[in-house]
């Protein structure tokens, strides 16, 4: 069986969605549907909230995190949010990536995603926030990411345009206008499972 480990935050927890929902969830059901043998349910270790800090917090009070066959991550739009700095984000990821090298044991099973853009959601749009801004910061911190996992050599694969590109259809958004629906979360599902570092499971 393939093990799998996402991490991450609200958007890996599937916030206002069943866990079936899940993009990470629906991307195992799709290599299943494939007779690949992806374990279930997929191990998550994510909250509503978490930035990075609190994401190894919580990964270093697991008390033993053993070795996966994949790991996935998506982690980062807490920190935008809070208005930390690209660069305490950059040196969090570098160890968040480390340490997803180590228990999947190969860099190229690790597989980041981008930072969606909140801003483009209807809970963005009524927040009163400078949207543009907004959508700078996110880029900044994709940026960063991007080059980190290129370094590294691990997967990036951008969701962030899905994101922006769906902002006015309703039907890709959660109840609380600011996360995704399972539509939306399927959209990512099929990138991830179109994109080659994965795609060859």
């Amino acid at each position: 069986m393939i093990r799998v480990l996402a991490l991450g935050d609200s958007y890996t927890v599937g916030e206002g969605v069943l866990e079936h929902e899940r993009w990470v969830e629906q991307w195992a059901l799709r290599k299943r549907a494939q007779s690949v043998p992806i374990a279930a349910p997929v191990k998550v270790i994510a909250q509503t909230g978490w930035t990075t800090d609190e994401l190894l917090q919580a990964i270093h009070l697991e008390p033993e995190l053993g070795s996966w066959d994949r790991v996935t991550l998506l982690i980062g739009v807490n920190n935008q949010y809070r208005g930390r700095a690209v660069e305490q984000y950059r040196h969090d990821l570098k160890t968040l990536l480390q340490i997803a090298h180590k228990v999947a044991g190969k860099s190229d099973y690790v597989q980041m995603l981008s930072i969606p853009d909140w801003g483009q959601t209807p809970f963005g749009q009524a927040s009163g926030r400078n949207l543009a801004a907004v959508s700078k910061e996110i880029d900044a911190f994709n940026l960063a990411a991007e080059d980190l996992c290129r370094s590294l050599n691990s997967g990036f694969l951008d969701i962030t345009t899905t994101t922006r590109a769906c902002s006015q259809d309703p039907t890709m958004h959660a109840n609380d206008g600011l996360h995704p629906s399972p539509a939306l979360y399927r959209l990512w599902a099929e990138l991830l499972h179109n994109y080659s570092n994965f795609g060859r499971l």
